[in-house]
């Protein structure tokens, strides 16, 4: 595991907030921007759906900020998208949600348009990544597939994988667009949901690696850890996925 420095970060994390109209309400947003930040410089944007626990759990500002310091990785401004209530965010992540087609056109048509106007990125696909852990990354997934000339990067710790994920990669029309990491933790066997149940990630995640590579995304990397799906391995394995897709 890396070791971080135990220093103030350099960078600055702020909120905002976005009004979505997709959502039919106000969105708060955690924003990292990276050590001697500048409106003349442009730079990578980060997304991560889960946003509370990508930056309180996974630490990814420190570890971002580390890895631009050490020069392993682009200059990157990550935005964390939190989520109301565990109630909200199955309806919004999860592949067959009443609001999951809601919340992917708000990612696609309106925060990606706010985080544009109010800050200097990179106007390429390749330089916008989505991330997220479980139900989180499989509505990343989802928008990249649906929208590949959006986001060209996907950063996917443990998701959820169903009959729905399965063909939304198989009917992709444009997957030598996108860029995928895809971990998964050999012990997530039986996951205990929001929901109540018990669910093998295992298995699913392995069909979902074998429907992956039969089609010509532009890259994919999969690996599986020795964890379970918890923040205290997807943690230790931000610094691999970052230095990966950022590189």
């Amino acid at each position: 595991m890396r070791h971080l420095a135990r220093r103030p970060l350099q960078g600055l994390v702020s909120d905002s907030k976005i009004i979505s109209q997709e959502l039919n309400e106000e969105i708060s947003l955690l924003i990292y921007t990276p050590p001697n930040y500048t409106p003349l410089q442009t730079y990578d944007v980060l997304i991560c759906q889960d946003g509370n626990d990508y930056f309180q759990l996974g630490r990814i500002p420190r570890q971002i900020e580390e890895l631009i310091e050490e020069g392993e990785i682009r200059e990157t401004i990550v935005v964390g998208v939190p989520y109301p209530s565990v109630d909200e965010r199955r309806k919004r992540y999860h592949p067959n949600g009443e609001k999951v087609e809601a919340y992917i056109r708000f990612l696609a048509n309106e925060l990606l348009p706010f985080i544009e106007k109010a800050y200097p990125t990179h106007q390429l696909s390749t330089a916008r990544t989505l991330a997220g852990d479980s139900l989180a990354a499989t509505v990343s997934l989802l928008t990249a597939l649906r929208y590949p000339s959006l986001f060209g990067q996907v950063m996917l710790h443990s998701p959820f994988v169903n009959e729905t994920v399965l063909r939304a990669i198989e009917t992709c029309k444009k997957p030598e667009e996108i860029v995928l990491y895809h971990v998964i933790g050999k012990k997530e066997t039986a996951v205990k949901t929001t929901d109540g149940q018990v669910v093998d990630f295992v298995t699913p995640n392995k069909e979902m690696c074998e429907t992956i590579k039969k089609r010509p995304f532009a890259s994919y990397t999969y690996e599986e850890f020795d964890g379970d799906h918890t923040w205290t391995y997807w943690q230790r394995d931000l610094p691999r996925g970052l230095t990966t897709l950022l590189s």
